[in-house]
């Protein structure tokens, strides 16, 4: 019998997701198909009967819309939520806005593989020359952050991502979830990932095979000393969440005309 429940999820598919960029901190609203995304995720745990008490995300638009689409789905709007910068995406660094379909042509589909997925790679980082340098940094929300702007991250491994998210994981969740409250963190692919990897205690080597959709909600069942009582479960329809996950390891390949 599990002592806690968690339930985790990548956001709904955003804009520059559809357009297989590296969105990373560049704010972007959800695509029409990541809103039916959030939507049928809100329809789907209401059906498996969730009751939240606090949801959690990043301070990224794509991250809350889909919570509070979830939330509306679910007649659970009055739930509080909290945001933190740390649940952020990935800091993808001079990668930002570029597509991947074409950094594959151009750098090799392994090379790009190990960027997206790898555990302690970092991309090359942003400079004050970048077309979205200036969007990211001079954004009101970070002047509130619980950093100073020039700590923020320029570019950032998963390892990165992990280390900024722990702090915020201990300090705020941990205490909420130990209280009894039922959580959704509402979240992006690679801060996810951070997480799993830190509660399932996935290796270094494996985490870059660790791939999720958009749209499709972890549940984690934990023991009081917050150690799985197994692994991480989707839910949904498996087969269509099957061919999601190929959609997203797909986004880092050459296309087929390219080849």
């Amino acid at each position: 019998m599990a002592k806690y429940r968690l339930v985790l999820l990548r956001h709904g598919e955003g804009a520059w997701t559809k357009e297989n960029r590296f969105c990373s901190w560049v704010d972007q609203k959800l695509s029409s198909d990541g809103i039916k995304e959030a939507q049928n995720c809100g329809k789907h745990l209401k059906a498996l009967g969730f009751e939240f008490d606090l949801v959690f995300t990043s301070v990224l638009s794509r991250s809350i819309q889909t919570a509070w689409l979830i939330l509306e789905e679910m007649g659970q709007e009055w739930v509080p939520i909290q945001s933190s910068w740390r649940l952020n995406e990935r800091h993808y660094g001079a990668l930002i806005g570029l597509n991947r379909a074409e950094m594959a042509l151009n750098h090799g589909e392994e090379q790009v593989k190990i960027w997206r997925r790898s555990y302690d790679v970092t991309p090359p980082p942003i400079s004050e020359s970048h077309p979205y340098y200036e969007e990211i940094y001079n954004d009101r929300r970070y002047k509130c952050s619980d950093v100073s702007q020039e700590n923020l991250p320029k570019a950032e491994s998963l390892k990165d991502v992990l280390d900024r998210l722990l702090p915020y994981w201990n300090e705020k969740i941990v205490p909420e979830l130990k209280s009894g409250k039922m959580i959704l963190i509402s979240a992006h692919g690679n801060s996810s990932r951070a997480l799993l990897k830190h509660l399932e205690g996935i290796s270094d080597e494996d985490i870059i095979n660790v791939t999720l959709p958009t749209g499709v909600p972890i549940l984690l069942e934990l023991d009081e000393n917050l150690h799985p009582l197994g692994p991480h479960q989707f839910l949904g329809d498996q087969e269509a969440i099957q061919a999601a996950i190929k959609k997203v390891e797909d986004q880092g390949k050459v296309k087929s005309a390219e080849k």
